[in-house]
C-alpha cells in the first residue's frame, strides 16, 4: 500500500523524501535546505523534538536536522519549530538508514545525535535496532573529521552493545564520558524519557565519539 502524502500545513519544517524527490533533489545540500552554510548536526529518531527546539534555541549559529520514521510524531515537532519560527531547525519524515545511504554528501555533518533509541526488547526484534556496525559505518562516512557521535539511553544493555561497536571501530576515538548536569528547567532535557527516568532517579548511559582524521 502506497504511504499517503502528508499534508504541506507544515513546510519547510516538516518534509519527507517525496518532496526532495518531487524536485529532483538526489543528495542534500544543505545551503538550500537551511539558506546558509553553517555546520550541520542530526538528530536520529528525533520523536516530539525536545532536544531540537533546546539546541536550535540555544544554537542559532548551527543547524539541526531531525529525522524522525513516525510522521506523526514528526509532525508534533515540527509543530513546535513552527511556533517558535527556529528557521535553523528542520525534521525529515524518512526512515535514517535510507537518508544515511542515498541522500548525504560524505563528511557533511558535524554531529550526529542518537537519544535513548527504541530498544527492541524481545531478541528476534533486535535487528531493528538502529546501532549496526552498518550505522556505525556510515556515521564514520558522514561525519567531518572531528565531528562528535553522541548516544545516550536508560537501558544498560543497549549501552553495552552501542559502546562495544563505537570504541572498536577504526574511525571514532572514544571521548570521556558526558557529565550530567543539573536541568535548567523542565524542557532542559534529550528526550521525555531522560526526564522520566532522571525524575525516578534512574541512570542514564552517555557516550561520546569523534570522527578521526584519515581513516576508513
Amino acid at each position: 500500500m502506497t504511504r499517503p502524502l502528508p499534508p504541506t500545513d507544515l513546510l519547510p519544517y516538516f518534509q519527507t523524501l517525496h518532496d526532495f524527490d518531487a524536485t529532483g533533489v538526489q543528495s542534500f545540500v544543505w545551503s538550500d535546505i537551511f539558506g546558509n552554510d553553517n555546520p550541520v548536526e542530526i538528530d536520529v529518531g528525533s520523536g516530539r523534538g525536545m532536544h531540537l527546539v533546546s539546541a536550535g534555541t540555544a544554537h542559532h549559529d548551527r543547524n539541526y536536522l531531525g529525522i524522525e520514521v513516525d510522521y506523526r510524531e514528526g509532525r508534533r515537532a515540527a509543530r513546535r519549530l513552527q511556533k517558535r519560527s527556529l528557521d535553523n531547525v528542520r525534521v525529515l519524515g524518512a526512515d535514517v538508514h535510507v537518508v544515511f545511504r542515498n541522500y548525504i554528501q560524505p563528511q557533511s555533518v558535524a554531529a550526529i545525535h542518537v537519544y535513548f533509541p527504541d530498544p527492541w526488547w524481545k531478541r528476534k526484534h533486535r535487528r531493528r535496532r538502529v546501532f549496526s556496525d552498518h550505522f556505525a559505518d556510515e556515521s564514520a562516512r558522514l561525519l567531518q573529521p572531528g565531528g562528535l557521535l553522541h548516544s545516550w539511553t536508560d537501558v544498560e544493555e543497549y549501552f553495552g552493545v552501542i559502546s562495544s561497536l563505537m570504541n572498536n571501530h577504526p574511525g571514532f576515538r572514544t571521548l570521556p564520558t558526558p557529565v550530567e548536569t543539573p536541568p535548567a528547567h523542565d524542557l532542559d532535557y534529550r528526550t521525555s524519557f531522560e526526564r522520566r527516568k532522571r525524575k525516578d532517579g534512574l541512570p542514564i548511559y552517555r557516550g561520546c565519539w569523534e570522527r578521526l582524521a584519515g581513516t576508513a
